[in-house]
């Protein structure tokens, strides 16, 4: 059989990326982050415990520009998970939303996560 000028399925000049599907790999994403996040967060209890110069070092650590972005990363990633979630709790709850609003409640919480990421940090 020759398939020789048959496009493939689904063909990448149809086909769209939908923000559903987008959303869903970045909240498993977001989980991830935040589970790594909790053993940062347990590492500084313990430098919390080690004494002042094991927290000073981990305090300096987390100051640092890697330790800041992956500081912003994490915020983003709970304010992500949060909003997520509380749409997952409309969707699961019955209310049934259609393709129009799936796609507007997504476009909703990636910008209200951007705000919120943004609007925390200026607070700090």
């Amino acid at each position: 059989m020759n398939n020789a000028g048959r496009p493939l399925s689904p063909h990448m000049t149809i086909y769209r990326w939908p923000i559903t599907m987008t959303l869903s790999i970045l909240h498993r994403t977001t989980g991830v982050a935040l589970s790594v996040g909790l053993i940062v967060f347990v590492l500084w209890l313990t430098s919390i415990a080690g004494g002042a110069t094991s927290y000073q070092e981990f305090a300096d650590l987390m100051q640092s520009a890697v330790g800041r972005a992956l500081l912003a990363g994490w915020s983003f990633a709970f304010f992500f998970h949060l909003a997520n979630g509380i749409r997952h709790l409309f969707w699961d709850a019955g209310h049934g939303f259609e393709k129009h609003q799936a796609t507007v409640s997504g476009w909703f919480v990636v910008i209200a996560t951007i705000g919120m990421t943004v609007a925390y940090w200026l607070a700090l």
